[in-house]
């Protein structure tokens, strides 16, 4: 059964991928990795790609490029990968502090807990 408002048929993924499934281990792309665009689309460029290019003016994530173009976030991690190899995207990781001091993490937890 299909879901409204999603076109993920087989054959459809496999021709915005050129048939290929997944990005390697080596991939920088996770859900929260933001992407930026680094260049305008350019004529004659791959509908998706193009997409995620107007998408990615402002530092955006993988998941929400992905529910935006209503594709599975493993299809776009691949289009993710081929915009990062010819230099039209890059990845930034969100800066997360490390709260290393177990006072603090205690107290979040006693609050937690009063809720």
């Amino acid at each position: 059964m299909s879901r409204p408002g999603r076109d993920d048929a087989p054959d459809r993924l496999y021709t915005i991928t050129g048939g290929r499934s997944g990005t390697g281990s080596d991939s920088p792309f996770d859900l929260v990795t933001l992407v930026v665009a680094e260049s305008e689309p350019v004529p004659g460029m791959q509908s998706e790609h193009a997409a995620i290019l107007r998408l990615a003016k402002f530092p955006t994530s993988v998941v929400e490029i992905a529910a935006e173009l209503k594709l599975p976030v493993s299809i776009t991690k691949v289009l993710l990968c081929d915009l990062q190899a010819a230099g039209r995207v890059s990845a930034r990781h969100p800066y997360r502090p490390a709260i290393t001091d177990p006072d603090i993490l205690e107290q979040v937890l006693v609050g937690l807990r009063n809720l």
